[in-house]
């Protein structure tokens, strides 16, 4: 064989391999492309769900607060009367607080209720009060009244997340107010240590003492 023919047979040998070559490279990048076109794809749908799911929870918030609102003035509906005083970081033994309460429908019937928050300062598990109505000609009615607090494990009776608690504690139902003119409801704590003779001249953990009035329901 001549040199010539030996150096066409190389070039075809390597122009053969090159071509195997070629289609070796192209089977491998073809998978790649595939699978980047798929990642692509499956990226491109993923921030649309995501722009979705937002919109939804939105949406679920918005009527759940709808429906919260709905039932809170459903509930305060009936309330013809409320009114809170702040305490300045004590109940004192001598610290009466007074509500001046406005004339009512004395055809109708009401519910009264004593409004207490508490913090964790409080160290008791009841609370015991003198609460006194004043009726416009004279008259005056006055209460001892227990309420418990606490439950048996310790836990807070009252209301609310977080250190304060809101405590609605019945007073009277079903009460009408027949006589015309303004009465008045006097409170004070009445609270002394087991053993003590003395009353608590200092009641710590009572933030606020309030009052309230509802209108009784007809059932």
């Amino acid at each position: 064989m001549t040199n010539q023919n030996k150096k066409e047979k190389n070039v075809g040998i390597k122009a053969e391999t090159k071509t195997v070559e070629k289609l070796k490279l192209l089977q491998q990048i073809l998978p790649k492309i595939h699978n980047k076109k798929s990642q692509e794809t499956s990226r491109g749908i993923e921030p649309k769900i995501k722009t979705e799911t937002p919109s939804h929870q939105k949406m679920n918030k918005l009527l759940a607060l709808f429906l919260l609102a709905v039932i809170f003035v459903s509930c305060e509906s009936n309330t013809v009367f409320s009114e809170t005083r702040s305490m300045d970081g004590f109940w004192g033994a001598d610290e009466v607080v007074e509500f001046k309460l406005p004339e009512m429908d004395s055809l109708k019937k009401y519910n009264l209720f004593l409004n207490i928050r508490n913090t964790n300062e409080y160290k008791f598990n009841n609370l015991f009060l003198i609460v006194s109505m004043n009726f416009p000609h004279g008259k005056t009615i006055t209460d001892t009244l227990e309420y418990r607090m606490a439950n048996p494990d310790g836990s807070w009776m009252g209301q609310g997340i977080g250190d304060v608690k809101e405590n609605k504690l019945w007073y009277k139902e079903n009460v009408q107010f027949f006589e015309e003119g303004n009465y008045t409801v006097d409170i004070a704590q009445a609270m002394r240590n087991n053993g003590d003779v003395e009353g608590v001249t200092k009641l710590e953990g009572i933030t606020d003492v309030g009052f309230s009035i509802e209108e009784a329901t007809k059932q």
